[in-house]
């Protein structure tokens, strides 16, 4: 074993089978043959070529060479055996650079931007740096071409690439290329539009109007929209145009206000360039409230047409923005419903579900109601605020009407990929359901960001990681988003790297107490139990309730041999339940337990949080603390089996 870190200069190479999810849907036993196929290659050609693997990631790997050209060469040979019938669709990217590596495995920058080049490439193509190109451009068996440069995710300057051109070899298009890295012209944030109504409650109809156009441009294919969470950071702010283009990576920016007076609204827009902070386009709509589906439709339809080449003809017919209902009264319930959603509180959930509720009342068909109902029920359930089961079923109710009424639009497949995640643990219908959502709006960050964590529960951590990188890319300022890269860096086991994501993401909000729980957890798996408790008790102490949040801390006490306190933790929890019955803390008290060695307690808790369905239990098995505590106890491989995640 290496006890200390080992600092080295390095080619970094990465591969990854394109596409393996969908084989094991649709062909388990080819996609197992292709993947065997695969690993033999890999460890034939690298052991030649005086490579070493370090990590493997279901589906792909990472490994480190010592020469770049003998990484080169070794990408070349791996991927013209792989051309070979049956041929494996594997990309590869290779960057060199000063790299940290211990037993975990290898860390540093160098690690991230060949990991990021990777995903750029296609099946059966080599992509290279820069700097691994100076070092092979005199070889003659080994050719190469240049793509341009482009900006990655977390990487200072922009990154000129190239693709190996030897015979055999697929060199990726550029516009594929360009997609990819989020490199697109055709690029808009849409910021709150801003009430002017002379009622300041009227601001969640503002709110709506702006989430609407939003969302409706993000249906334009080739067209980049920064989602809601980003958008909205910027409410009630006098930032400067090119200031916020800069931070969303956006071209340009639309704004706006709402006015609504009696059954009159006027909406003014105007589209602004932010490299330069000109306007290229406005205007003012005056019309009648019944008429804002059409006001909304003709205002994303401009905006697409300012921006995008690809809205063709035909996409010209169809609209933008669909009535949602033709009943106001309900369309404008169910506005205020998605407006206390988004203040994501307790009680303002249960706002949420009472405005949708009298909506659904008013148009029993409804759709976005529905939609409305199940995520809210769901996360109330899934999040442990009330009990349960009865919320789960609620939520399930309601995204199988929502489906069964319109199966057409991606917000009723999401919701029912969410049931099917976190309450049916089908997982089957859930990659289906996932899937579905994301062919229909592929610009949704929460839908990527959802879908990176089923990846999570099944394992596939490298998927999972390229999908929170989309969602990123999409919503560069959420913090749930930014959160969750560090949680999947986590599971990876790249402790350093998680812990820098973290910081990020506190950089954006201090006080996220997220961020703070899951960067104390990666401490306790550093052995850093004294920073863990530390930034554990920061966390703690803003949960507002010394009965709340004490799971974690419990744990780390107990890491830490202070028993006294984590047994104190286990009366709090305890305490807390009394006090109110709804709440679900079976698996807070399962984590404590397990901090304390109490096992039997643990598994005894664990089986009444698998009938609860809680949340955090499609993660056991890709858990890094609860997989080196339990992984050999037969009652914990008797509990993955039971829910379907070996």
């Amino acid at each position: 074993m290496l006890h200390t870190k080992i600092r080295m200069l390095a080619a970094i190479m990465f591969t990854d089978m394109v596409g393996y999810t969908a084989m094991m849907q649709e062909n388990e036993q080819r996609a197992k043959l292709l993947r065997d196929k695969q690993k033999a290659v890999l460890e034939e050609k690298i052991f030649v070529h005086k490579g070493q693997i370090l990590q493997y990631y279901g589906d792909g790997t990472l490994s480190i060479f010592g020469s770049v050209i003998e990484a080169a060469l070794c990408a070349v040979e791996i991927q013209n055996e792989l051309q070979k019938d049956p041929v494996v669709p594997l990309r590869i990217g290779i960057h060199v650079g000063d790299v940290v590596y211990d037993d975990d495995g290898v860390y540093g920058d160098a690690v991230n931007v060949a990991s990021r080049i990777e995903n750029l490439g296609a099946a059966g193509s080599v992509l290279v740096s820069e700097k691994v190109y100076d070092e092979i451009k005199n070889q003659e068996n080994l050719n190469a071409v240049s793509l341009g440069s482009y900006e990655l995710k977390n990487v200072k300057k922009p990154l000129e690439l190239f693709a190996l051109s030897s015979e055999g070899l697929i060199i990726p298009s550029l516009e594929d290329v360009k997609k990819k890295s989020g490199s697109n012209e055709f690029s808009v944030a849409v910021l709150p539009f801003v009430n002017m109504s002379a009622d300041p409650e009227n601001e969640y109809f503002s709110d709506g109007i702006t989430e609407e156009i939003l969302n409706a441009l993000a249906q334009v294919d080739g067209l980049l929209v920064t989602s809601r969470t980003s958008s909205f950071a910027f409410k009630g702010k006098n930032e400067d145009i090119r200031q916020i283009g800069n931070q969303l990576g956006v071209n340009t920016v639309l704004e706006g206000s709402v006015r609504k007076i009696g059954n009159r609204v006027r909406i003014t827009a105007q589209l602004i360039n932010t490299k330069d902070g000109y306007h290229k386009w406005s205007e003012i709509y005056d019309r009648k409230l019944e008429d804002i589906f059409a006001v909304q439709d003709e205002i994303s339809r401009t905006i697409a047409q300012q921006l995008s080449q690809k809205l063709s003809y035909t996409d010209a017919k169809e609209p933008l923005v669909k009535p949602k209902t033709y009943n106001l009264e309900a369309y404008n319930l169910f506005l205020k419903g998605r407006y206390y959603w988004n203040k994501w509180t307790p009680e303002d959930f249960k706002k949420a579900i009472e405005c949708n509720e009298e909506s659904l009342k008013i148009d029993p068909e409804f759709v976005y109601a529905c939609v409305g109902l199940s995520s809210t029920y769901l996360i109330l359930g899934s999040f442990g605020y009330v009990e349960p089961k009865p919320a789960l079923e609620k939520a399930k109710t309601y995204a199988e009407k929502a489906l069964n009424l319109d199966d057409t639009i991606s917000e009723s497949h999401f919701c029912y990929a969410l049931v099917q995640l976190f309450y049916e643990w089908n997982w089957e219908k859930a990659y289906t359901s996932f899937q579905k959502a994301l062919e229909i709006n592929p610009g949704s960050a929460d839908v990527h960001y959802t879908y990176a964590l089923y990846l999570i529960a099944m394992g596939r951590l490298r998927e999972a990681l390229t999908e929170v990188e989309k969602a990123i890319t999409l919503d560069p300022l959420s913090l749930p988003i930014n959160m969750q890269l560090g949680s999947t860096y986590y599971y990876s086991r790249r402790f350093d790297d998680a812990i820098i994501q973290y910081k990020k993401t506190l950089e954006l909000d201090e006080n996220f107490r997220s961020a703070m729980y899951g960067m104390g957890w990666t401490y306790l798996a550093m052995g850093e139990t004294k920073k863990a408790i530390e930034i554990i008790l920061k966390a703690q102490k803003q949960a507002g309730s010394d009965l709340k949040g004490v799971s974690a801390l419990g744990y780390a006490y107990a890491k830490a041999g202070e028993l006294d306190k984590a047994e104190e933790c286990i009366k709090k929890l305890e305490r807390r339940k009394e006090l109110d019955m709804q709440v679900s803390l079976n698996m807070d008290l399962a984590i404590v337990y397990a901090g304390l060695n109490n096992h039997d307690m643990v598994f005894h808790h664990l089986d009444l949080a698998y009938e609860d369905r809680s949340g955090g239990m499609i993660f056991l098995n890709t858990n890094p603390e609860w997989v080196s505590k339990y992984k050999s106890d037969p009652r914990f491989q008797e509990l993955i089996k039971k829910i379907g995640i070996v």
